[in-house]
């Protein structure tokens, strides 16, 4: 009788045959976090977004140079000491090749303590670590910073209302009247790129970055008083909402820049209220706008021939009224009411000259923002034809103001 020691007490396993043993049960992957973006990344996708109103900047501009440069050449007339070398530029390149004068003096119109150092400073350091002339450098960084700007004001812009609106509030800034000056060896593209990258920090809650800009652009320009304001006003308010740190840091760092130029003018020349002396010496003292009401009665009544540009900064001038008075009904957020509110309480308030009160308000874009979103609505066909008009007027008149206008812009 055979055995059966040696059968199987039970069935073999499945698989034993070949060898093979049971699976465990597979565990479902646990998928990683993504990466966080790195800052240059997050830089690069935000210039990439900001990529086609910086183009439309460039296309405005660069037809505005070609226009002056028609125009010159008819005139027989250079390009370049008018971008880089005339009226203000002058003034800043004396003070990177000199420094500033130690007395007030008497002379009207002389004293070069008038302009805010930031400029002047960056044109010198520049120019020590570059080839070429300090005219040549200050003209490149007044370019590059002009760049800096159309791309805050798009920030701004596009935050509030859209990339649409974004592309158009760039592109109505580089086509005002005075756009010229935005890539001449002057001081508007630094002080506009503060004052648009410092509110959009307010907007986005960046409250040191805010602060910082808001300082820089206390030493760039008189006006850096209405950047500052608005950052300091906005950081206050912020704190009904909560004590913050850094909106406190802010609104005590925002007015450091303006104060200690001022401050330290007032040291120089020995005397408390230096800095508002060396201003009446330019004329340039506050007496509510009654010089500006006179100006406009001449320009708009008396002068049965007046100036073309005289009446191009008088339309500038209520045009911008007009703007901010939308711009309240429209409800903008505080710190581009009160930016754009103290800026045309200083253009409009101030005895000082005329002529030049349609730059000073240059860096006013908010200003634009109900102009902006009309277009921004609008068909096509009429936001084409109003582009198109705008573009074109502002190279006619930007040329006139370099060419025929005899007086700096």
């Amino acid at each position: 009788m055979p055995s059966t020691a040696s059968r199987p007490t039970s069935a073999p396993p499945r698989n034993a045959q070949s060898g093979l043993v049971p699976r465990a049960p597979k565990t479902p992957k646990t998928r990683r976090p993504p990466r966080k973006a790195t800052p240059a990344a997050r830089v690069r996708a935000h210039l990439h977004r900001a990529a086609p109103a910086l183009l439309a900047y460039a296309a405005v501009r660069v037809t505005g140079l070609l226009a002056l440069a028609v125009w010159a050449h008819r005139r027989h007339h250079g390009v370049w000491p008018i971008l880089a070398t005339h009226w203000d530029a002058d003034w800043y390149l004396g003070i990177a090749d000199h420094g500033y004068t130690h007395h007030l003096g008497t002379a009207y119109d002389a004293n070069n303590l008038a302009f805010f150092p930031l400029y002047p400073v960056l044109v010198k350091a520049a120019a020590a670590l570059t080839p070429g002339t300090r005219a040549t450098t200050g003209w490149a960084i007044a370019i590059a910073c002009s760049f800096l700007a159309a791309w805050g004001i798009h920030s701004v812009g596009s935050h509030l209302h859209g990339h649409r609106a974004g592309v158009l509030l760039t592109v109505l800034w580089a086509a005002l009247p005075v756009g010229l000056v935005e890539w001449m060896g002057y001081t508007e593209s630094l002080f506009t790129a503060f004052a648009a990258w410092s509110l959009y920090g307010v907007l986005t809650g960046r409250w040191l970055w805010a602060g910082s800009l808001a300082a820089l652009s206390g030493l760039t320009r008189p006006t850096g008083i209405a950047v500052a304001a608005a950052v300091t006003v906005a950081a206050l308010v912020s704190l009904r909402n909560g004590f913050s740190a850094r909106a406190l840091a802010a609104a005590a760092l925002a007015p450091a820049g303006w104060l200690a130029y001022v401050g330290w003018v007032g040291l120089r020349l020995g005397r408390w209220d230096g800095y508002f002396a060396v201003q009446r010496l330019w004329h340039n003292e506050w007496d509510g706008g009654v010089e500006t009401v006179r100006r406009l009665r001449e320009v708009l009544g008396a002068d049965s021939t007046p100036e073309l540009f005289l009446v191009m900064v008088t339309v500038t001038l209520l045009a911008s009224v007009a703007l901010y008075v939308l711009s309240a009904w429209d409800r903008q957020p505080l710190p581009l009411l009160v930016f754009t509110g103290v800026l045309l309480l200083i253009v409009l308030g101030s005895g000082g000259v005329y002529f030049p009160r349609a730059r000073f308000l240059l860096p006013g874009f908010p200003l634009l923002l109900p102009a902006a979103l009309y277009l921004a609505r609008a068909s096509p066909r009429f936001r084409a034809l109003s582009l198109t008009a705008a573009v074109l007027g502002s190279a006619y008149c930007s040329a006139y103001m370099a060419l025929v206008w005899p007086s700096a812009p």
